[in-house]
This record gives structure tokens, sequence and C-alpha cells, in this order.
């Protein structure tokens, strides 16, 4: 044996033969805890015998007649593979007259003058020795009643112009009318028929009772042999084999038998008990024969090992109870019937361990938002420790709404978002201690593709194009891959590609393909594909240039059926076009107009290459057909429907499913099964025949016959086995008889209540309690459990309100002491409870009520934990008590440490009394962060932690209690805005001064004064300021008119300077108009003096009018 290994070598470098260890192994591997088995290794010597030398005479025989050539190889380990050649070496060549048997015989179903003209060898070659042996070889001497003529023979008539006796067909292989076939479950079946005849049989099979399975049947060595692959007992039964030619038919029966080898229903696995604890290893198998089961112990029959009165054996399985530590090994079970046998070895571990975390440490999880999260804590201790998940150190426990905590203790997060970051703490305890871990999670944008490559065709030389822009997390860095027919696309000096797009210059044939962009991050990855399509000449007409991208191809026409049969029907068509993207795929459809007329039904599909497929239909149903096409682009228009096929009706196939037998009341049963589909009736009058009679009574079948999916059996006693078969028929006859299924009457109220309900070994979250049993007999129905009914009474905190609701906890045990364990108790409260038996209907009366006290534990985590900061260098905290104090507070523990990136300052510590919930922390430096872990405290210990993180405050603008007002930037600031607004109004005020139309005086009625004479023509001619009179000279005219105008300028000789937009710069003749209200809406005519003007080229008087209108 090699060292430190369990692998055995034999050798015979030293002498000795293989002969002398052939012969049954078995490996044993020991140590401390107990013994383990290996499955036993039959060891055989692989052998090629010599072929016995025998002198074979010519085989004479007259043609037309049968012949078989026996070839009786010599048995090897394994046996050897045969075959038949000449003295060529070259393979006689096999057909439907002559082949091959299982056997190795070489079976000629009539021999023709030409089968003279060769020897026959029979070959036979044996794997493991690589070695191959001959038999000699067969002459034949073919006897015919007419000298044989090579030129007479062709390929139509094998005898030429001979006359040769035709004959009836008979079976060469199996003789007689029947025969019978054993094979085991899982095993391939290979049924042979081998006829005689001429002309040259046909060989056709078909099941008694049922249909062929189709998904496991082949036909081989020119439909004379019918194989089954993985053989299951529904395979059973009468296979029937048909032979025929024009003279005649004869069938052979094969009668099928499915054994099993043991298989496994229930295979014991390793158990890890703590002391005092119960558990069970269960051994179940199944087989045909039913398999007998063995329990061994360290490689012992458990009878003959040492008594152990915490261990009881019940047939399939092995119940423990109050273990103890010391009380490990290891227990084997041997399942075996006379086809084989199976070993399972189970490690049952007792033995107390706190528990403790197998998972790495601190792990950091990254996940894209919205996405499912699983979040792992692998743990381990005995007893089984509880697990429970905190978030961030807060709250009572991760269950419900979007958590689910399973039973290996990974969190799930159904969708994942952004409020779902942070620290996630998974604590393991039990009545040994308690162990925690700690996963940080990341939630991530997702990357996405918002510019996605297009389909696009490119001239031969042009460059192509593809852009694939992303977005993505900033915090993710992402690579962008590109690829050419799902292929690693390989740039070289010619593609170029950047962040965005990949560049394609001097397009050629070779670059045509579907480009596809693969954009990765660490956590996801998506990509996007497009086409390219390369043109040979530019086509100025956009329409045709955008028809030369893929699309969708033309639906199918012409659907043709042919080669009609009861279960087929051949489906022809002629692909549409397919648009510059190969079809792939060919969907065919179908419609029936019995059960569902106008709905469309997926039938198969079949590679794009084909347009003529053979359809498997099911009996009794008016199809039509249509055919989708499929390429890279996506799915075809349907065709236009064939013309209907019927087939015909038959036997249903099928077995209806999902037999059980229940009790819906006390006194009956009710058998129900699924019916059969619409497609699986087969016919007309769908019904179905079940039986029942009771199990282990031996009593005749009873029957009934029901349209319906329902049968109630009444008058039963109260929860009795029965068995149950099912069998559906319509009008053209009988489908297969289901299995035989096992079911139930109905169930009563168990008449016996549990006794003695007590309690031991009472601690703060956990109780050991203890139970006198019921006789199973009493439960009338089904064992289901014990089921426990405990409540939470009150809180010894005092004022501490509780809610009473009612848990229920099941135990299943059936031994004569049996105890359990009830975890998840809230410490320091009063509890009660009581216990009941159950069935799968009925709990009995209640037993004994017992109450009792657990001890006193650790708090859960203060209810909230707030920080604010009331000046620059003070922190205000608060917080308040547990909901569940779990006992009586001494206080709370306040720890805090400083926070800078990576680096933590070394903990403080502060304690409290239990009345106290604030508190105020003066910090030396106004920039750092702190983190605080605040937890609250009882006799028993230091309760969870809740931890917080101090917000930023450096560079807030708002602080408690600092009065704004009083702070000078924020004078400063007040006064620059000011100081802007100042300066906008002054430059508005300007502008509005200066520039502008100038509307005309609101009064229509307005008189003229002396020095506004009216021309001749009509025209108004307004006076400059120097002709105006001044306001003494001239009491008519207003102070307003006669005063200097803002934005007019005096000049040296005190007259004033008429104003830049004077309306005497627009005049262009014609009569000025205004509307009833004075409005202008015409045009000033405006008529200078010849000298005024001149004299006035530098300035022009001011519109009295447009003046004081500006001012307004």
């Amino acid at each position: 044996m090699r060292k430190r290994s369990g692998t055995l070598e034999i050798g015979f470098r030293s002498g000795g033969r293989p002969e002398d260890y052939e012969g049954e192994y078995q490996c044993f591997a020991t140590n401390d805890f107990g013994v383990s088995l290996s499955n036993k290794i039959l060891l055989r010597v692989s052998k090629a015998p010599l072929w016995p030398k025998e002198v074979l005479e010519p085989v004479s025989v007259i043609e037309g007649s049968p012949l078989v050539l026996p070839c009786n190889p010599p048995p090897g380990l394994p046996p050897p593979f045969t075959f038949w050649m000449d003295s060529n070496m070259s393979p006689i060549p096999q057909d439907k007259r002559v082949s091959m048997g299982l056997n190795g015989d070489l079976y000629f179903s009539n021999v023709l003058a030409q089968d003279a003209n060769t020897d026959y060898s029979c070959k036979a070659r044996f794997l493991f020795t690589h070695t191959i042996q001959e038999k000699n070889p067969y002459k034949l001497k073919v006897q015919t009643k007419e000298p044989y003529n090579d030129t007479s023979y062709n390929a139509s008539e094998a005898h030429g112009d001979r006359k040769v006796a035709e004959s009836t067909p008979t079976f060469l292989s199996p003789s007689g009318s029947e025969s019978s076939k054993m094979v085991l479950r899982d095993e391939q079946l290979l049924l042979e028929c081998i006829a005689a005849g001429l002309p040259t049989p046909i060989i056709k099979w078909f099941k008694k009772g049922g249909e062929l399975p189709g998904q496991k049947v082949k036909f081989e060595n020119f439909n004379k042999t019918l194989k089954i692959v993985s053989v299951s007992e529904e395979d059973a039964g009468e296979y029937v084999c048909m032979a025929n030619n024009h003279l005649g038919t004869i069938r052979h029966s094969i009668f099928v038998q499915v054994k099993a080898a043991p298989y496994w229903l229930v295979k014991p696995s390793d158990q890890v008990l703590a002391p005092e604890e119960t558990g069970r290893l269960i051994c179940r198998a199944n087989g045909n024969p039913k398999p007998h089961i063995e329990w061994l112990v360290n490689g012992q029959p458990i009878e003959s090992s040492p008594t152990n009165p915490n261990r009881q054996v019940l047939g399939d399985t092995i119940i423990f109870r109050s273990v103890q530590i010391g009380s490990s090994a290891v227990y084997q079970c041997n399942a075996s019937n006379e086809h084989g046998y199976l070993l399972a070895n189970a490690f049952v571990n007792v033995l107390d361990l706190p528990p403790r975390m197998l998972g790495p440490k601190n792990q950091l999880i990254k996940v894209i938002k919205n996405n499912r999260t699983f979040l792992d804590c692998p743990f381990f201790g005995s007893p089984l420790p509880e697990l429970r998940w905190f978030k961030n150190g807060q709250g009572s426990g991760l269950d419900g709404g979007q958590y689910r905590v399973y039973i290996n203790g990974t969190l799930e997060i159904k969708r994942a978002q952004a409020e779902d970051e942070g620290t996630y703490t998974c604590v393991a305890s039990s009545i040994l201690g308690k162990a925690e871990n700690q996963v940080r999670l990341e939630v991530k944008e997702p990357t996405r593709i918002i510019q996605a490559p297009e389909h696009q065709s490119a001239i031969r030389g042009s460059t192509a194009r593809f852009t694939c822009r992303v977005t993505s997390d900033p915090s993710l860095p992402v690579s962008v891959a590109w690829m050419k027919d799902d292929k690693p696309l390989y740039l070289g000096w010619r593609l170029k590609k950047d962040d965005e797009s990949l560049s394609i210059p001097n397009v050629n044939e070779g670059d045509e393909g579907t480009y596809t962009c693969t954009v990765k991050s660490e956590i996801d990855q998506l990509s996007a594909s497009a086409r390219l399509t390369v043109l040979e000449v530019a086509t100025l007409n956009p329409s045709v240039s955008s028809a030369l991208l893929p699309a969708r191809p033309d639906p199918p026409i012409d659907l043709d059926l042919s080669d009609p049969a009861a279960r087929s029907v051949r489906l022809t068509w002629i692909p549409g076009k397919d648009h510059r993207s190969p079809i792939t795929e060919f969907l065919v459809q179908f419609e029936e107009d019995r059960w569902e007329p106008g709905r469309w039904q997926n039938l198969s599909s079949y590679p794009g290459d084909l347009n003529s497929v053979i359809l498997q239909l099911a009996p009794f149903v008016n199809y039509q057909f249509r055919v989708i096409a499929i390429n890279s682009v996506g799915q075809s228009d349907p065709s236009r429907p064939s013309p209907r096929y019927k087939t015909t009706g038959a036997a249903p196939d099928a077995i209806p499913k999902g037999l059980r037998g229940w009790g819906s009341r006390k006194d009956n049963m009710e058998i129900t099964w699924e019916p059969l589909l619409d497609l699986e009736r087969n016919g007309p009058n769908l019904h179905y025949i079940v039986w029942w009679r009771r199990k282990d009574v031996e009593e005749e079948w009873n029957n009934v016959t029901t349209l319906g999916a329902k049968h109630v059996v009444h008058n039963t006693e109260i929860y009795v086995p029965y068995e149950i078969k099912i069998q559906a028929r319509n009008e053209f006859g009988a489908g297969p008889e289901s299995n035989m299924v096992i079911g139930y009457s109905g169930e009563d109220k168990p008449t016996d209540a549990p006794t003695d309900l007590r309690v031991s070994k009472v601690d703060s979250t956990k109780v050991i309690i203890h139970w006198n049993p019921v006789d199973l007999n009493s439960v009338q129905g089904e064992f289901k459990e014990y089921r426990l009914y405990y409540w939470r009474e009150s809180s010894q905190v005092p004022g501490l309100v509780v809610i009473k609701d009612k848990k229920i906890k099941g135990f299943y045990s059936t031994t004569v002491k049996p105890s359990g364990m009830l975890s998840d108790l809230v410490p320091y409260s009063n509890y009660k409870m009581f216990m009941v038996v159950a069935n799968n209907r009925f709990e009995s009366q209640p037993s004994n009520t017992v109450e009792f006290t657990t001890k006193e534990g650790v708090p859960d985590a203060p209810r909230f934990f707030k920080i604010n900061r009331r000046s620059l260098d003070t922190i205000h905290l608060e917080w308040a008590k547990p909901l569940e104090p779990n006992g009586i507070l001494t206080g709370y523990q306040l720890k805090y440490q400083t926070v800078n990136g990576s680096k933590v300052g070394p903990f403080q510590l502060e304690t409290f009394f239990p009345n106290v919930t604030e508190f105020f922390l003066r910090v030396p430096d106004r920039s750092s962060r702190y983190k605080f872990f605040l937890s609250a405290l009882t006799q028993v210990g230091k309760g969870e932690d809740y931890a917080e993180e101090s917000p930023h405050f450096t560079n807030e603008a708002y602080i408690d209690q600092v009065d704004i007002a009083t702070q000078g930037w924020f004078i400063g600031l007040m006064c620059a805005i000011a100081l802007i607004i100042l300066i906008l109004l002054i430059v508005c005020f300007i502008k509005r001064s200066r520039g502008g139309k100038y509307p005309v005086r609101d009064k229509k009625d307005l008189p003229l004064d002396a020095v506004d004479q009216k021309d001749q023509d009509g025209s108004f001619d307004y006076q400059n300021g120097s002709s105006v009179p001044d306001r003494n000279e001239n009491e008519n005219s207003s102070d307003e008119d006669n005063k200097p105008l803002q934005g007019s300028q005096t000049s040296l000789d005190g007259n004033v300077k008429e104003s830049d937009d004077s309306l005497v710069d627009y005049g262009e003749g014609g009569d000025g108009q205004f509307n009833e209200d004075g409005s202008f809406i015409g045009q000033y005519t405006v008529k200078k003096d010849k000298d005024e003007t001149e004299g006035n080229e530098s300035s022009e008087a001011t519109s009295p009018v447009n003046a004081i209108y500006s001012l307004g």
C-alpha cells in the first residue's frame, strides 16, 4: 500500500501469478472515532483464451434457403467483441438479408448463389489484452437448380432469370412464438428478431398495450434489434416483433421483466449531536426484489456490537436519544438484493463545541443595484448554534421583508438598494457561547451601454465605425473588449480602438461579420452586437442602402403534406428570402379545432438547412400547421397555414399522473388524479377505471369507472392503508395501468394526550423539555409530531409590557423517553406551555400546563443612538433604553475612538448609570471624526453594540446654537450682494434715460405753442430750444415745456442741444396720424429750415413730448 495513501498496489516484479490475487477486496479506514468501509471490489484477471483449432467442412446450402454460421468465440473477461471478415481481411457486407446477431453468429435470411464467392471468418477482439483471435473460415457451396450466370444478376432480380422457390417468413432467432427477457433498471435493453424467408422479410416492432417510448427507443441492425436505453419499470411488458413478406406474416412475443439492483431513496448522512440531544439515521433503498437492510457499527454487525441504551434500531432507521460524549461512531448501512448492493457510511459525532465562524473575516462584497444578493456566514458548533444577522450593529435581527436567512447562515437581500449598504454582522450563539463575523456590503450602479453599435453597410475601401458608449459606477473601473463572430478581435496595425468606438479603415470582404462590444467590470458584464455588411459599389438610393442591412426573413411558402401515417406526416415548405442573415432555425407550430381552436402551439423546431420534416403527431387530432423562419435578426411572420390533417384515434398512451388516496373525513378515502391532457385523450369517450383494495389483507380488487378526476370510497375504517391503481380508456381501447400507490383513509382526533410535561436545564434563551409519549395507535392517523404551544406570560422587568402571542414548535420523536430543546426564548421572562400530539388533520387534548422562568441575560442594543453637534467643540450623544432589557439594567457603556481614513485611534471608555440617556463629549480637534459603540449592561454582562460614526462637521454651514448673523463672512457676503444690486439699478436707470422709442403725448387735444406753426403742406415744424421764448416772456407756456429736459445738453450760448434720438431724424413726409386716444399710428413728417439745420449740425433739439415721457 502506498505511504500516506489508501491505494493498494499489486506488482509482479518479485514473482507471483496474477491469478493468485483474484478475489474480493474492501478497504477499512480507522481512527480514534471509528471505522469506515469502502465498497467491495471484485478483482478478476482478463484473459484471452485461444480459439480451439477445428477443421470446418464446406457448408452446403440450397439457394434461397436460410443459413446460420455460428461463431462461438472462447469466453473472456470481459467478453470479446466479434466481427466477420473474408480471407482478404475485408468486412463482410451486411444488410437486411445478411447480418450478425447479438451472439456473434452470422445470419442469412436467404442464400444467393454469389454468397459462395467468398469465405467467412469470425474474429474475436479482446479489449484488455489488445489481441484478436480468429476462427477457421467457412466455405459455402450454394446448390442451384439452374446454372448460375453472372451476367443475369442485377440489383432488381437477385437470382437472375432462374426460378428460386419463395418461402414464408420463419424466425431464426429467437425460436418459437414467445420468449422472455430480464433486464435491470437503468441498464440497456436489447431485443432481437432475425427472420428467414424469400423475399427477405421486413421486421416491425410494437408494444402490446402501449406505445414504444419514442425518446429512448432505437432500431439497429436493419430494424432487427430494438434498443431501449436507461430502462425503467414502465418499460416492462410484452414486445412483439413481426416479420412479413408478400407470402405471409409471423409474430414473436418477448416478455420483458424489469428488475432493479438497490438504489437510494434516503441515504444516511453524517450527524453532529450535542450531549443529551436526539437524532436519527435513515437508510431507505428500493429495488426489485425489495432490498434487505443491514446496519453495521465501525465495520461490525450492529447485533454483535456493544449494547448502547441510547440507541434503538427500527428497520431502516436508527434513533439516538440523550446521546453522551464518547458514543461517536461510524455507522454503515448495507442494502442488498440478488442483483447488487449499496453501502453508505455515516459518522455520528457527539461533541460539545462552542460556536465558531468558518468563513473569511471582514469580507467586502460589492453588488449591483437591484440584484439579488447573498451574504454567506458559514458556522459550526455543537449543539447547533442559532444564527442572527444585524445591520450596522442595530435591530433585533434581520429576517422577513426583503431579507431571508437560510439554515446554513446565508442572508439573502432580494433587491439590493443604496440604503442596504453597510456593515452586516452575523452572530452564532448557543448555550456554550457565541461567535460573530462581519461583511461589508457596497451597492454599485449597474454598468450600461448607453449607445450600442448599430448594423451598418460600408463600401469596400471606406471606413466603418462602431460606437459603444458606456456608463458605470464611478468606483468601478470597466474595460471594453471587441469580438468578431464570437472570437477575440485582433486589432493589428489597421483597426483602431478608443474608449467609445472601433474604427475599421479600408474595409474589405474579410471585415464582414458580427462585431460585439463587451463591457466588463469586476462584478458585472454586458455586451451588444452589430453586423457589418461590405458592399462592392456605392448606391445613391437611401432606400436601397437601408435595405442592404440584415433583416428578418420572409415567411416560408407553399406548405405541403405528404407521407400520411397514423401518427406522423411529412411537412414540406419553400423557405423565404433570408435578407442577408442565414436562416438558422425553423419553428413548426400547430393548431387543432377540437380542444383549443384558434390557438397556435409550438410543435417542434428544426435546423435551418431543412425544409422537409416528419412530424410526430398525437392520435385523434385535426391538425393544421404553419412554419416560422428564424435568423440572427429575429423571427419571420408565420407562413400561411397548411391543409388540415386528421389523425386516427387510438387507445390512450399516457397514465394519469398524481394518483393519491387520502381521507377528507374519518370514514372515507378520496382517490384523486390529474386528468389526461386534451392531446393525450387519443379518442372520444375518455374515462378512467380506478381499482383499490386494503393493503396486507387478502381481498379482491374493487373498481369503478368514472369520467371525472376523483372518486370517494365511503365507510372505511380510520386510517388504514389501501393499494390503488388507475387506467385510462377511450372508444379505441385501454391504456397502460399505473404503478400501484399506497393511500390512506381518513384520520380522527387522537384519543391520548402527552403527559408529565416538564422542563430542565433552564437557561436565559433555551430550555430542555421532557414528556411521556402516547401510544402511536391512539394517534388515529399518521403521526406528525408532538406540538408544543408556548407563550411569554410576563417579564420580570418591572413595568415592561409583553405581547402574549402563542408560538408553536414541533418535535418528531418515537422514543420511549422523548425530549427536545426549546430555543429563541426571551431572557428574564415568565413562560407557559402545553403539548399536544398531532396527525395530519387533528390535535389531541392538551397536556398539563407548565410554567417556567428564564434566567437573566445580556440586553438588546439601545433602541436608538443619535449624534448631534451643539458647538464646534462639543458633540451631543443621545440614546434610548433597549426594547428588551433581558434583565435589570445596571448602566451603559460607551466606547469611542477617532477615525482618520483607515487609521483609528485607541479606544476610550465611558460608563453611565441606567437612568442616563445622553452625554456631551468635548472634542479637542474640530476636524476629527469619531466612531462610537454603545451597549447596555446587566448583571450578566454587556449586550449588543449599537455602532455609529459621527458625521464630518468641518464644512457644514449650520451648527446648533451658533448665530449666523454675527459671523464676519456672512456680513461681508451680504454687503457685496447689496453693492452689486445698487450698481445694477444705476446702469438700468441710465439705459432707460438714453435709449428707446418715446411715446406720443397722451392727450390728443393738447394745444400747440405759438412757435409751432403749421406749414402750408400741412406738416408741423417743431422748433428747437433756441426759438422757445423764456418762461417770463410767455406766460401761456408751461414750465415743463420750456425747461431743459433730462437727456439734453446746454450749449455755451445757453441754448439747449437736441437729443440724439429726436423724431426729426425719422421724418420722411406724409401726414402724422393718431388714434383716438392719442397714440401714434402713422409717421411724422418734419420739415427743417435750411439755415437752422446748418446752424445746428452738432446738436438737435429734444422733442418736448418725448422728453416728458422719458422721465415717466
